[in-house]
């Protein structure tokens, strides 16, 4: 985020953002209509005013995109299965809960 005279906490416009971010306003727009996620609070005449956690979204989103190599309905089924808890489920095994079940299944081999 580019430092400016706001707060860390301070809402942010469009412009803002985009300037902080190099994502042009009209992607940060179509963003908002492909991930749920990111929802900007809008104020009279449909203003939008991004918190910290939708830049830090943005930022993320940005990241997958343009450097690893994500596609746009792959950043939606990552962010997606984040939200229903899979990914934490399934990237953090319990190791002993792994070791039990192998010990389990030499023994039923015996």
């Amino acid at each position: 985020m580019a430092s400016d005279a706001k707060s860390a906490a301070a809402f942010r416009t469009i412009g803002e953002v985009a300037s902080a971010t190099g994502v042009a306003a009209h992607v940060l727009r179509y963003w908002e209509s492909r991930f749920p996620q990111l929802r900007p609070v809008t104020r009279a005449g449909n203003r939008r005013y991004y918190r910290p956690a939708d830049v830090a979204l943005i930022e993320r989103i940005d990241r997958l995109l343009r450097h690893d190599g994500y596609t746009l309905k792959g950043v939606q089924q990552l962010l997606a299965a984040e939200r229903r808890g899979v990914i934490a489920a399934a990237a953090a095994p319990d190791l002993r809960e792994v070791r039990d079940m192998l010990a389990r299944a030499l023994a039923a081999d015996e």
